[in-house]
């Protein structure tokens, strides 16, 4: 995930986030890491034309106000947004939030691990898949960094 493009972190809860903060901090991420706590903070910022847009969101589903399955259905019903990669980083383990999840088209579902090894070892995949995976630019970006494709990397 290195690129000049921040991860966005969506995480109500304080603890996990600084579990987020510091595997990036120990995997050597470069990206800034932009924390807010739900959905409608969310969209906030990726609806603010001056924010640079995430390479990644990684979503907790249960947040206050607007919980991550509420958010990506908003996500991916906006021809801006919806080409953001998103990966589920939650406690659920629940088949119905798989099935909404995925419903809504996002790149991955990741039970957070309960020892901080396991986390680790996950964000290492999370960061070795986006550092190679390439995703398409949107038309207005492209046209304005005079690039034909875009990646986390």
């Amino acid at each position: 995930m290195h690129s000049v493009k921040p991860i966005l972190l969506l995480e109500d809860d304080t603890v996990d986030a600084m579990t987020v903060q510091r595997a990036i901090k120990d995997l050597n991420v470069l990206n800034t890491l932009v924390r807010v706590v739900n959905g409608e903070e969310a969209l906030e910022y990726l609806q603010d034309s001056a924010k640079v847009k995430p390479c990644v969101i990684l979503l907790d589903l249960n947040m206050p106000k607007m919980n991550g399955v509420e958010f990506l259905k908003v996500v991916k019903a906006d021809p801006q947004l919806m080409g953001i990669p998103v990966v589920v980083l939650t406690t659920s383990k629940a088949y119905q939030d798989k099935v909404a999840c995925f419903d809504q088209s996002v790149a991955g579902y990741v039970v957070k691990p309960i020892d901080y090894k396991g986390f680790l070892d996950a964000m290492r995949i999370l960061d070795l898949y986006w550092t190679v995976s390439e995703l398409p630019h949107s038309a207005a970006e492209t046209a304005d960094a005079g690039l034909e494709k875009s990646s986390c990397n």
